[in-house]
């Protein structure tokens, strides 16, 4: 059985993921290819869409958003994702029982002894036609259980029926409350009856692979697929990594030359590439994977390198690069390139830019 090394794994998966050159592709195309895009906050998606796309402009996304082909919603582990339409009708009644168990771990303590499923029709009786902001949501739901917690009662909704937040949620540079609407209302068609997780499993190995089934669980947030990953055997390939895991793939998924140039990237806080593994030493250390599950990271070599952020005082935005530690001989030139790049593009409202190199502190 073929070994996968830690760096053939690194550079399929940054094939898989456009990082490796950025690609001539619609938005609505890339977003469909790596499964969704992370969203807890409104702007990574749009970082995490320019890292990957040669001519990427934030009207790009929003359009999307506002043409109902891209929604924004409670999916993957429990967190907010941004998936093609198409994606979402079948995506969310298939994690419905990973969303079982993400609100009860969440919220079960504010809804005890509740009935949920009485909760859930609450939920779409209150939203009805109309699209509700969060707060507007608890109102109406504490009126049916005064005395609750009216955020853990809506917020509860995202887990038990499917809701999207529609725009200018999730916009460039959107601050406010969240909006709530249900999705079958929202897209104009009924979700997927009983999807398949099989389509699920080949999706990720396609955006991520190879992989293990610890690595599609960790990403996806969903339990016991051992005994579906089982039933494709047959039509994947499988490898061992140095450790001496397995790992599944398709057979004609790329997998480039380890020694494949990767250029430098600055990725987007919680991007796909850093979470959607268990095993994340493909991409980082573990002295980096603390750092990188609260802060954007910047790799050289298509390994982590660094930590980033852009800050703003009056007419001037710096972007601070915090490595950890210090860059290659040559590479210095091609960070400051990357990193002027994004300034153009992240603060193109800034009179001035400006690019600062801090060491990373680990002090507790």
């Amino acid at each position: 059985m073929t070994i996968l090394t830690r760096r053939s794994l690194n550079r399929a998966t940054l094939e898989r993921q456009l990082l490796l050159r950025r690609a001539d592709m619609p938005a609505l195309n890339v977003i469909e290819r790596l499964v969704g895009l992370q969203a807890q906050d409104p702007d990574p998606p749009y970082i995490g869409l320019w890292t990957r796309i040669a001519a990427f402009h934030l009207d790009d996304l929003t359009r999307l958003l506002y043409q109902r082909k891209v929604v924004r919603a409670t999916l993957f582990r429990g967190t907010q994702h941004l998936v093609t339409a198409e994606d979402y009708l079948w995506l969310r009644p298939l994690l419905q029982p990973m969303l079982d168990r993400w609100q009860k771990g969440a919220f079960g303590r504010f809804t005890a002894g509740l009935d949920l499923t009485e909760l859930a029709a609450a939920v779409r009786t209150a939203l009805g036609q109309d699209t509700l902001t969060r707060p507007e949501l608890g109102r109406a739901l504490t009126e049916r259980w005064p005395g609750r917690d009216p955020v853990a009662l809506a917020r509860s909704a995202q887990g038990l029926l499917p809701v999207v937040h529609p725009p200018p949620d999730g916009t460039w540079g959107r601050r406010g409350t969240t909006p709530f609407t249900l999705a079958d209302r929202w897209l104009g068609r009924p979700l997927v009856d009983a999807p398949s997780a099989h389509g699920l499993i080949l999706r990720y190995l396609a955006a991520f692979g190879p992989a293990s089934v610890k690595d599609i669980q960790a990403w996806s947030g969903m339990t016991r697929l051992r005994e579906v990953v089982e039933p494709l055997r047959p039509q994947l390939r499988v490898f061992r990594n140095e450790a001496g895991g397995e790992l599944f793939d398709l057979p004609e998924a790329p997998r480039p030359d380890p020694d494949v140039p990767a250029p430098v990237r600055f990725l987007a806080a919680l991007d796909n590439v850093v979470l959607g593994h268990a095993d994340r030493s493909r991409m980082m250390t573990d002295r980096q994977r603390r750092h990188t599950i609260v802060e954007a990271a910047m790799t050289v070599d298509g390994f982590v390198h660094g930590l980033w952020s852009i800050k703003r005082h009056k007419s001037t935005a710096t972007l601070v690069v915090r490595l950890f530690d210090p860059l290659p001989r040559g590479d210095e030139a091609a960070v400051i390139e990357e990193g002027s790049r994004l300034l153009r593009f992240a603060a193109a409202e800034a009179d001035n830019h400006d690019i600062r190199f801090n060491p990373v502190d680990d002090t507790p």
